[in-house]
């Protein structure tokens, strides 16, 4: 089968062409992302491989289809960039890696709660200054603290054992309580008091409609004054100008972010020497007790093996078997 890979880096290739059997896969690896205007490069192939900032949109499916392009396979476990109903109507099929180390992402996201609370990347500036004051590093122990935990999912649960480690009370809210997250000691609460009783809030939902700016005005006003506030889920979560205004206040006391709700034309590139043009994005790194990582929380060569082997297992079982061959929830549609 010919694949066109979208958004490519060295380390897609890497891993890509390991998992990809020498009778494989025809993979063309692609640098741009998909858009409408580079749709066209998938000229010849069956299937496309998209990445999270790649356009899925209607415009960009009808135009892979005329194409010929009957596959989208996605590296991602999420699909919120992807017009699932025009799929279904063009009759592509998209797959994606519905899970690839929920450890990755669940480790991230308490690393960027110990140098939140630690101070840990400004202790590192001021070290490489020979500055050793301690003014200004002052942290606390999670010991006894109480983080509440938004999605109780693979990588949710994760998070829970590992915080439940450090001596944590830990609760959460889904909409689908885990019997083994109540088994690691998890109390289950409805999403309001979550907000009220969270020393942290960390953010592991999918985004759907219901959960687009999850983190509003009026859920902030609820937090306890000086939260501290995670996401490494999907960017729009979080209403990032809600945000800005609660770091302004004190309510939001530390924000750690992995993903952006404009991210797509930041992330993943070296944009070094340009001035960036989201005002919202510059404002947050102005704040002292802002840490944001460009979508880096899944990166890790567990992770990169795994969405590599799933997605070359997902094109050969389609192109031996059909569409049917790839189940729920790998197959999306």
């Amino acid at each position: 089968m010919r694949v066109s890979v979208f958004s490519t880096k060295p380390y897609d290739r890497e891993f890509l062409s390991a998992a990809n059997p020498a009778d494989g896969h025809d993979l063309e690896f692609l640098e741009p992302r998909l858009t409408p205007q580079t749709a066209q490069l998938a000229g010849g192939a069956t299937a496309v491989c998209a990445f999270v900032n790649d356009d899925l949109g209607t415009d960009v499916l009808q135009r892979l289809d005329a194409l010929g392009v009957r596959l989208i396979a996605l590296r991602s476990a999420g699909f919120n960039h992807v017009d699932v109903a025009a799929a279904r109507r063009l009759g592509l099929t998209v797959v994606r890696v519905p899970e690839y180390s929920p450890y990755a992402v669940a480790e991230h996201t308490v690393g960027l709660m110990l140098a939140l609370n630690r101070k840990i990347y400004r202790a590192y500036n001021r070290v490489r200054e020979h500055n050793f004051a301690l003014t200004g590093l002052l942290g606390f122990d999670l010991h006894g603290r109480t983080v509440g935990i938004v999605g109780t999912g693979k990588i949710g649960l994760c998070v829970a054992r590992i915080l439940s480690g450090f001596g944590c009370r830990v609760i959460a809210s889904d909409p689908y309580p885990d019997d083994a997250a109540v088994a690691t000691g998890v109390e289950y609460v409805p999403l309001q008091r979550l907000l009220t009783d969270s020393d942290v809030i960390t953010l592991h939902c999918p985004l759907t409609p219901d959960t687009q700016h999850l983190i509003n005005p009026e859920r902030i006003t609820q937090m306890r004054a000086g939260v501290m506030l995670i996401n490494t889920s999907r960017g729009a979560l979080v209403d990032t100008r809600a945000v800005i205004d609660g770091l302004k206040s004190g309510r939001i006391g530390y924000l750690g972010l992995d993903v952006y709700e404009e991210e797509t034309d930041l992330f993943f590139e070296d944009l070094s020497d340009r001035v960036l043009g989201d005002d919202d994005f510059s404002r947050l790194n102005t704040f002292p007790n802002v840490l944001i990582t460009g979508h880096q929380a899944f990166f890790t060569e567990e992770a990169m093996r795994n969405i590599a082997a799933t997605t070359v297992a997902s094109l050969t079982a389609i192109e031996q078997d059909g569409p049917d061959a790839v189940p729920h929830p790998a197959r999306v549609c």
